[in-house]
């Protein structure tokens, strides 16, 4: 037998059945899904540092498992000491399994070891995508503190397949991203 996540299962099983009754949806294959989640870190001070970019690199392959590739500045910049091709961050997107597995840990694990956590902005782009800012790699348990040269935040872009930014909501909800001011 094949593992599946248990995220993975809860959609199938709970969220779909949900999320098509509360909008009507006459087909399964109307209902909203999690496409990717794009993990994106810009490392502006790797352009002095050339050994911070790939320990950064290492820590965000940790973080999702998966091989995270470097982003290239594609333009010069001078006031910035910037030339074109220059590695400036580094990204790795996440489909299918890794990224339910993933998303369990970020809302089991990562999310509540934040100081002071009272929720995610509900701030969406108009389009169903949700993109969520950590100031800190830290929280994720994959990382061993002692060994953090820098600290450094990272982007986490959930993109879903909804058609605006109420089903994509509703559907972050039903995985159960802590959003500060749930609207029920």
């Amino acid at each position: 037998m094949q593992y599946v996540p248990s995220l993975k299962t809860k959609y199938k099983e709970e969220i779909l059945p949900a999320l098509q009754k509360e909008f009507g949806y006459k087909s399964v294959m109307q209902v909203p899904r999690l496409t990717k989640i794009v993990l994106n870190q810009g490392i502006g001070q790797a352009t002095a540092d050339k050994k911070l970019i790939e320990t950064a690199q290492e820590e965000l392959t940790l973080i999702a498992g998966q091989k995270a590739v470097l982003t290239r500045s594609r333009k010069d910049i001078s006031n910035f000491k910037l030339r074109k091709g220059m590695p400036i961050g580094i990204r790795v997107t996440l489909r299918r399994e890794r990224m339910y597995e993933f998303l369990e840990r970020l809302i089991a694990i990562s999310l509540p070891r934040i100081r002071d956590f009272k929720g995610v902005s509900d701030k969406f782009d108009g389009q169903g995508n949700y993109t969520l800012g950590v100031t800190e790699q830290i929280i994720f348990p994959e990382i061993d503190i002692d060994k953090v040269s820098k600290i450094l935040g990272l982007e986490i872009t959930f993109v879903t397949s909804a058609k605006n930014d109420e089903e994509a909501y509703a559907l972050l909800k039903h995985f159960g991203i802590p959003f500060k001011n749930a609207k029920n």
